[in-house]
């Protein structure tokens, strides 16, 4: 096998709560993410010594994604080839489905797929563990989207620690997202200023114990919360705008489902306990709001082979 593709499932944070703050700026958190179906398709060739980035699709930025070597995916693959001493050349090709700066994990996500396809390319395979410490170097949420073990996880300490739990069962979710994005840096700069944090606060240590085994959808929906929707609301009154026009449509939708942000933003996501929503019953989204219907998943899509 000289190629292989992977639909690099975006996430959402179910519920995200931030408890400490290193005195290196570094937080820590705890969280539930739930990858969902809407996805980037990420293609790797093996080449005899060249390296290439090509991206496209109908979420790629007019102004692109920033040059070559910040790529996450391009970084993915160096990382690796890095640390496995092989592949000399590889070709990656990326077709953008999940939005960009919109708290979705997208260059997370495509970042994990390039390491589960070298990986499966690779006639001496990496370690789990050796593959999630590369994960580690990368970004907090490129450990979650690496593994292939569950499409749901707990994740705490920087986020990059991360425990399987059994998978929901599947929901649809809408996600909405207005014309504007959000850098992480700075919400997190945002909150360390509304809660007064300059220097190292809390130990930020979870244990498991904290959580029950399993979850089920109306424990999700009791505990969902997300600690960044009331500085990133106040910072950037579009998003506020998005979310309250989305949590309208599901209360409207569907009395079982909830509306929170994912990560930082700018997407909020609404979970319905009901079928797919009928698309005449969707009151139209405000202008510069783009809708996206999708699902939640449970499962991890598998590396496949390209002939």
């Amino acid at each position: 096998m000289a190629a292989a593709t992977v639909r690099a499932q975006a996430k959402i944070n179910l519920f995200l709560k931030v408890v400490g703050r290193e005195a290196s700026g570094y937080h820590h958190l705890e969280t539930l993410f739930c990858r969902i179906d809407l996805a980037d398709v990420v293609s790797v060739r093996l080449t005899p010594t060249s390296r290439s980035l090509d991206c496209s699709g109908p979420e790629l930025p007019a102004a692109g994604l920033g040059t070559v070597p910040q790529n996450l995916a391009w970084r993915a693959a160096v990382a690796y080839a890095d640390v496995a001493r092989w592949p000399s050349g590889f070709a990656i090709e990326i077709e953008k489905h999940i939005p960009v700066s919109a708290g979705l994990g997208g260059g997370s996500a495509d970042a994990g797929a390039v390491l589960r396809a070298l990986n499966g390319l690779n006639s001496r395979p990496l370690d789990d563990d050796v593959l999630q410490q590369i994960g580690r170097t990368l970004g907090a949420d490129v450990p979650f989207l690496t593994q292939a073990t569950s499409a749901a996880a707990l994740a705490f300490g920087r986020g990059d620690n991360w425990h399987a739990i059994p998978d929901l069962p599947e929901r649809h979710c809408i996600l909405a997202m207005p014309a504007v994005g959000v850098d992480t840096s700075a919400a997190y700069a945002w909150l360390d200023e509304a809660r007064g944090w300059t220097d190292s606060v809390g130990d930020g240590k979870t244990t498991l114990e904290d959580f029950p085994p399993a979850f089920s959808w109306d424990d999700v929906r009791r505990t969902a919360h997300n600690d960044f929707e009331s500085v990133v609301f106040a910072a950037v009154p579009e998003i506020a705008s998005t979310w309250r026009y989305l949590s309208g449509v599901v209360e409207r939708t569907d009395l079982n489902g909830f509306t929170r942000l994912s990560g930082s933003g700018s997407a909020s996501f609404g979970i319905l306990a009901g079928g797919r929503p009928a698309p005449e019953r969707l009151e139209p989204a405000p202008p510069g709001v783009r809708t996206i219907v999708s699902r939640t998943s449970a499962r991890v899509e598998s590396v496949d082979p390209i002939d």
